[in-house]
């Protein structure tokens, strides 16, 4: 077909494809963040895994063992240690971080004066360092410390405890701070889901007679699984990773009674230099991360109720 003299040869742009695009434009945009997430994440996994069946001090050449890490991990009493207090971990912060938080966004969710104030004020240990955070609760915890002083005088206790090197209490205590720090992010999370909630079937609720708990049990609840999910999935990973706190306030002590995976793995990879038997634990706990994340898809699946 003869073109007209003058005229351009002007071809349709394909579809989806705007006038003068060319063909690897969008592709650079998400350019950036796949470059980051291959080597801080891709790349340093990949890197894990293969350590992890090779025998390795960081400075000498790698030794392949094949499965031997993984059949030194099974007859290891500090790796079940470390994992046993873990799981006392992941059960210990699920009321502090899924069930305190969601009675807390209700509270918070509420239009009584100063409320914007307690929000700010409760979010704030979420932005304190997790170091300054443990160097201030030693100080409570200690056998002279705040706590000792209230509950001795009000005749709680007869002798002041040392909780962080008692290995009753070393624990708990070590809960309680993850715990405290951390309460604000769920929260939050759940006020989002709160402020997506109708406020006529909290009224129609109130024409009916149903109280606060009935109200909270059959609407809220129901009505916010999509966020329960989230912030199990967000516990889960939390409470089996923790390291900071136990580096800080106990290093594992009294008796590996706060011997976390974490700090284990930690240990053996930057005290003892065993970069190999480190990486297979760490493969292990990402297992079983993925493990707990995919059984709590499984059960929040389908339970999400539409307004």
């Amino acid at each position: 077909m003869r073109r007209g003299r003058g005229k351009r040869d002007v071809r349709a742009p394909r579809p989806g494809r705007l006038p003068g695009q060319r063909w690897y434009t969008p592709y650079l945009f998400p350019l950036p963040a796949l470059i980051l997430f291959g080597v801080f994440f891709a790349w340093p996994a990949i890197t894990a895994i293969q350590l992890s069946f090779f025998e390795w001090d960081a400075i000498s050449e790698p030794v392949f063992v094949g499965a031997g890490n993984f059949v030194r991990l099974m007859g290891d009493d500090r790796f079940w240690t470390g994992l046993g207090n873990s799981l006392l971990f992941l059960v210990g912060m699920f009321p502090l971080l899924v069930v305190v938080p969601l009675l807390l966004a209700v509270l918070v969710n509420q239009r009584l004066p100063g409320i914007k104030t307690f929000r700010m004020l409760y979010y704030l240990p979420v932005v304190t360092s997790m170091v300054a955070v443990g160097v201030a609760w030693e100080y409570v915890f200690n056998q002279q410390g705040v706590l000792n002083w209230i509950l001795t005088g009000f005749g709680v206790l007869d002798q002041p405890i040392q909780y962080l090197l008692d290995p009753v209490w070393a624990l708990p205590a070590l809960v309680l701070v993850e715990g405290w720090k951390s309460m604000g992010v769920f929260m939050m999370i759940y006020l989002a889901g709160l402020q997506t909630i109708p406020t006529n079937l909290y009224e129609a609720a109130k024409v009916d007679g149903a109280s606060a708990w009935h109200r909270l049990r059959h609407i809220t609840v129901p009505l916010i699984v999509p966020y329960i999910a989230v912030t199990l999935t967000m516990e889960m990973l939390e409470a089996m990773q923790v390291f900071t706190s136990v580096y800080v306030m106990t290093q594992g002590g009294p008796q590996d009674s706060t011997l976390t995976l974490g700090y284990y793995i930690w240990s053996a990879a930057f005290q003892k230099y065993d970069m190999g038997y480190a990486s297979a634990m760490g493969l292990v706990l990402w297992v079983l991360l993925i493990l707990m994340a995919l059984a709590n898809y499984r059960i929040t699946k389908g339970r999400t109720v539409t307004p």
